[in-house]
């Protein structure tokens, strides 16, 4: 990474603005997953941000005075701010000055551990500085080998007529090819192996959930595995994938990925593209809950904004209310009005209503299954192609004008993707209309 982090057991002032989404609470736990120690917590009361430095000058002096009595080295701002609001700020405070989505970042730098997950994250940081280059970036010219400025060059021009931001941009621009080529490879082979398991008819389940809601000790419950699972924010980000045996179904695999919060940095969700397909192509969603958050509406509400941005807001889901131990309720299942389960409460910890977790994923996968048969004009050679490509196809009949008959077995959820993509409306609601198996 060629990004300086704040030493662990830095002294931070923390700026919360009163009017922010997520609680002080929320903010200061952020702030502890980023190893750093929270000094004192000031609470910012303002409608609209100062273009120059997001508080006004009387708020200013006042952080830099509790800057000072509290010999903060950093200050951490909940919000994010603009590249020159933080360098005001940081002329003004004369200490080193972040806003959230730097402090995301860096909590994602130090839990990343498998190459994939170091990529991301460094693609996410690389976006996210890109408009911070006109300041602190000459390592980059000791990552290169280069010689820097020199004691003849003016304004940080090289020796070749290129100043030192351009020679940066440059240096940027390449890395950042660099990481996306990589990536490319790490979603074909995902795809490549979504693929496979389609053909052998294995079904993908995907948990989210807000960050330590214990999807992580859930997935563990379920796949009698061992990953990682903590108390504390983000404790899992590379993706795991283990076989899960459910009834009647079978085999399954069963994916934990990285836990989301507000105001997740649009270039992480971006960056972490490969890692998050495998939640946009699963058969069902378990969306695991805290039950014991005072906050789980306004929770699952940010998950779900997540999960629409990356176009999976239209895979099913299945709410997991989870942590009952920690409450007084009971294992149970909650039914709609189909009679089929919308909500289930386990304690991943006890293991209570695990059981009928696995049999509520088994009814709705069960559920999802639609054989039927679609009509192809000649040119409509990408769905067939596609088709192909997930094992759906039981049989092919081609006509003399070049039209085809496919007989299908496909999960409703994957042929809905295909249609809303290639077919027209009414095509694909006489499809999903056809009757389950």
């Amino acid at each position: 990474m060629w990004f300086e982090r704040p030493e662990a057991g830095t002294q931070a002032l923390l700026v919360h603005l009163v009017e922010a989404d997520s609680s002080a609470a929320e903010f200061t736990e952020l702030v502890l997953s980023a190893g750093l120690v929270p000094a004192a917590c000031i609470h910012v009361k303002r409608r609209s941000a100062h273009p120059k430095t997001y508080v006004g000058s009387g708020k200013l002096q006042e952080l830099r005075d509790l800057a000072e009595t509290c010999e903060a080295e950093l200050v951490i701002f909940d919000q994010d701010l603009s590249p020159t609001q933080e360098r005001n700020i940081e002329a003004a405070l004369e200490r080193r000055v972040i806003g959230r989505t730097g402090l995301i970042l860096d909590i994602f730098g130090q839990r990343a551990r498998t190459h994939e997950g170091q990529l991301q994250v460094e693609l996410a940081q690389l976006q996210h500085m890109s408009t911070r280059l006109v300041r602190g970036w000459t390592h980059l010219d000791r990552q290169r080998g280069g010689s820097g400025r020199g004691q003849g060059s003016s304004m940080g021009v090289t020796g070749t007529g290129e100043t030192q931001l351009e020679s940066d941009q440059r240096i940027l621009r390449a890395r950042v090819k660099h990481i996306n080529q990589q990536l490319d490879k790490v979603r074909k082979q995902r795809t490549q192996n979504r693929r496979s398991r389609v053909r052998a008819d294995i079904r993908s389940v995907s948990l989210v959930g807000y960050t330590n809601a214990g999807k992580s000790t859930l997935f563990n419950r379920l796949c009698d595995a061992h990953v990682h699972a903590a108390d504390q924010l983000f404790a899992t980000l590379d993706p795991t994938l283990r076989q899960l045996e459910l009834p009647v179904i079978g085999k399954a695999i069963l994916t934990d990925t990285v836990g989301f919060i507000r105001s997740l940095p649009h270039g992480l969700v971006k960056a972490f593209r490969a890692t998050l397909e495998e939640v946009e192509q699963a058969d069902l969603l378990l969306h695991v809950v805290d039950a014991v958050s005072a906050e789980k509406d306004h929770q699952m509400h940010e998950v779900n904004g997540v999960l629409a941005e990356i176009d999976a807001d239209g895979v099913p889901q299945l709410l997991v209310y989870n942590k009952i131990d920690l409450i007084e309720e009971v294992p149970r299942v909650d039914r709609g009005a189909d009679g089929l389960p919308v909500r289930v409460w386990v304690s991943s910890l006890t293991g209570a209503g695990v059981d009928l977790l696995v049999g509520a994923i088994s009814e709705l996968l069960g559920q999802q299954v639609i054989e039927t048969t679609v009509h192809l004009e000649p040119h409509e050679g990408q769905l067939r192609a596609e088709l192909f490509a997930l094992g759906a196809v039981l049989a092919e009949e081609t006509q003399a004008d070049g039209t085809m008959n496919l007989q299908l077995r496909i999960e409703r959820a994957s042929l809905e993707r295909l249609g809303k993509r290639l077919l027209s409306p009414a095509t694909l609601q006489a499809i999903v209309g056809t009757e389950d198996i």
